[in-house]
């Protein structure tokens, strides 16, 4: 650290000492959060377990939920006087700028249906991003990326522009927050940031022509059922051996709390799966750690739910994963092995199989026909944000 301009002292190991945090440094994020936190805690609201962002007040009949992201704060509860009470204390405490009903959150727009259920979106967000790419007049494309494309390290020139490539590349995973159709495709492009070839930057031009043409996509979040405890269900599935050049293969999941998908991935495997089934059961082992994260923060938010079931594709795995017993081909994958068996057998988990054709996380492990894309992006959720004329 530096003496800053104007106060130079002639003993240059002097510093200055902050009475205060001032925005930009490091360690400003964690002095906000720490201060936010205390006059929270003075407002009697505990922090969740699961998630330290999360804030809850619950007392008497009246619940109130903060979720904090720095400092961008959704405030949600069932009683209103109370909620403007609140937030009138905490502008007490800081300077709030209230903007009313949520619509606009860390680039996603919230647009409520007259059913009362909400559509995510990312319109804007994609509209910036085909501008900063002089893509905004270009042909719309009905998928992501070519049916049984496979990208590699070799095969055509080097990208000059490093540095476009990483920033679109980069700006492409925001989008799946709203969008995770696409999560696959930007997942593959992602791992040739080091070094792009042109047939890498032509997938993420082909990604930003499909994004062009769906621009009004959406997650659709419909209201849950109150009177029957909340189901929570996932899809897993792995593309075997699926990279050319490391033979690692490709792990994807969509986890459903009650009608909404609330968690995505699409994620190439750490190491090399000797077999589909082994592959398919590393592919198990992590949505069971989520579906378990899950299970604990409903039953910390006393939101009833029913046992998790995860669905998979793959015979052997379901076997394997009901199976007590032990072989020598499992034995170097005995902890993921044991992590799901555990939840199984003490009946907190059930893996179930289902065929291929109802295979909803298909979409993220693998580049599919538009036909077939087209109808498991529709069982992911996703409708149409564009108002309908009358």
């Amino acid at each position: 650290m530096s003496q800053p301009p104007g106060f130079e002292s002639s003993d240059k190991s002097l510093v200055c000492k902050l009475h205060k945090a001032i925005y930009g440094l490091k360690q400003a994020p964690r002095a906000w959060f720490d201060k936010l936190k205390a006059t929270l805690f003075h407002l009697n609201f505990q922090i969740n377990k699961c998630d330290p962002s999360l804030f809850v007040y619950s007392h008497a009949n009246n619940v109130i939920y903060i979720l904090v992201y720095v400092d961008d704060i959704i405030i949600n509860g069932n009683n209103t006087t109370f909620l403007r009470n609140i937030v009138s204390q905490l502008n007490s405490a800081f300077s709030l700028k209230d903007l009313g009903r949520l619509d606009y959150f860390l680039g996603i727009e919230v647009k409520p249906n007259s059913d009362g259920s909400l559509t995510l979106t990312q319109s804007k967000y994609i509209h910036d991003l085909l501008n900063r790419t002089n893509m905004e007049n270009s042909n719309s494309i009905t998928s992501p990326m070519v049916s049984g494309c496979k990208l590699s390290k070799s095969g055509s020139d080097k990208f000059l522009d490093v540095s476009l490539y990483r920033s679109v590349v980069g700006a492409l995973q925001y989008a799946t927050i709203t969008r995770p159709e696409v999560s696959f495709s930007v997942n593959k492009v992602c791992q040739f940031m080091s070094n792009p070839l042109e047939h890498h930057w032509s997938a993420v031009k082909r990604i930003l022509r499909y994004l062009k043409g769906t621009m009004s996509l959406g997650l659709h979040l419909q209201p849950a059922p109150t009177n029957s405890p909340l189901s929570i269900h996932a899809y897993c599935d792995a593309d075997w051996a699926s990279d050319p050049d490391d033979r690692r293969s490709t792990s994807g999941a969509a986890i459903f709390v009650g009608p909404n998908l609330i968690s995505w991935w699409s994620k190439k495997q750490i190491v090399v799966a000797r077999s589909s089934t082994e592959a398919e059961y590393r592919s198990l082992a992590l949505a069971t750690a989520e579906v378990l994260w899950i299970q604990t923060l409903l039953s910390e938010l006393h939101v009833s739910h029913h046992s998790p079931v995860i669905y998979c594709d793959n015979m052997s795995t379901v076997a394997l994963a009901h199976n007590p017993v032990l072989h020598a081909r499992t034995k170097h994958m005995e902890l993921d092995l044991f992590f799901v068996r555990e939840k199984v057998a003490a009946n907190l988990l059930h893996v179930v199989h289902v065929p291929a054709t109802d295979q909803y996380a298909d979409i993220l492990t693998k580049s599919l026909s538009p036909s077939r894309f087209c109808e498991l992006r529709s069982k992911l959720k996703l409708a149409d944000s564009s108002p309908h004329p009358t």
